[in-house]
This record gives C-alpha cells, structure tokens and sequence, in this order.
C-alpha cells in the first residue's frame, strides 16, 4: 500500500480525502424547479380565494381549453382533463388546483386560469417567491 502511494505521488497524484464541489453549491437551498411549483401553488391558492369570491370570474378558465383546442387538431391530453376538471362544481375544482399532489402540480403546469389574477397580483406572489 505504501509503495502505491509513493507510486501515485511521484506521478503527481493526490490523495482525495474529502469530496469537494468544482462548482460553488448554491446558496438557495431548494431547487428553482421547487420554487417555482410553490410560486404556482401560491398563485393557485390566490386564484381559488377570488374565484370563491366571484364564480363569474370561472367563465374566462372554462373557455380557455376551447381556445386551446382550436389551436391543435388533436389536444394534448391536459386539455381535455381541464375540461372534464372545470365541468365539476366549484369546491371541487378548487380542491384541485391547490392541491400539493403530483397530480395537480403537473396540471398547474398548463393551467387554464391566467388572466384571472390581475398584474399587480401576480407581482406580490413573484416578489414574495424570488430565487
């Protein structure tokens, strides 16, 4: 054992004793994708309490997988759970979008409810939520 490592050293080799990052470790300890599914959630969160505030505002959500469909000439799968999703009674369709599970977080991901949060409120949560 020894004479390997006489051997390694000669060549100019070290002896590694501890891992050591090559590149700094970021100083934000979740990852951007994390941040931004809770960024979603807090949106989402906000969306549920307006809309619970105004039903009305549901009518622009519930055409919006319609305009997505007359863009393609076969929808992605998505589009066609936000319809069956947003044909559900209120309280139900507000239990999804603020749910944590895989599910909702990957259908948060091409959520129909944009427009429904006015700039100004889609600032606070970004401010608030920043990497």
């Amino acid at each position: 054992m020894r004479r390997m490592r006489l051997r390694r050293k000669s060549a100019g080799l070290k002896q590694v004793i501890a891992w050591v990052p090559s590149e700094p470790i970021s100083p934000h300890p979740y990852s951007t994708h994390r941040l931004l599914e809770a960024r979603s959630l807090a949106m989402h969160a906000l969306i549920a309490a307006k809309l619970a505030r105004d039903p009305s505002l549901l009518a622009k959500p519930r055409q919006n997988p319609e305009n997505w469909s007359a863009r393609w000439q076969h929808a992605p799968r998505w589009v066609h759970e936000w319809r069956q999703i947003l044909e559900l009674p209120w309280p139900q369709i507000a239990a999804l979008i603020t749910d944590p599970s895989e599910r909702a977080t990957r259908l948060r991901q091409s959520s129909p409810f944009a427009g429904v949060l006015t700039p100004e409120e889609r600032s606070r949560i970004y401010d608030a939520l920043r990497p």
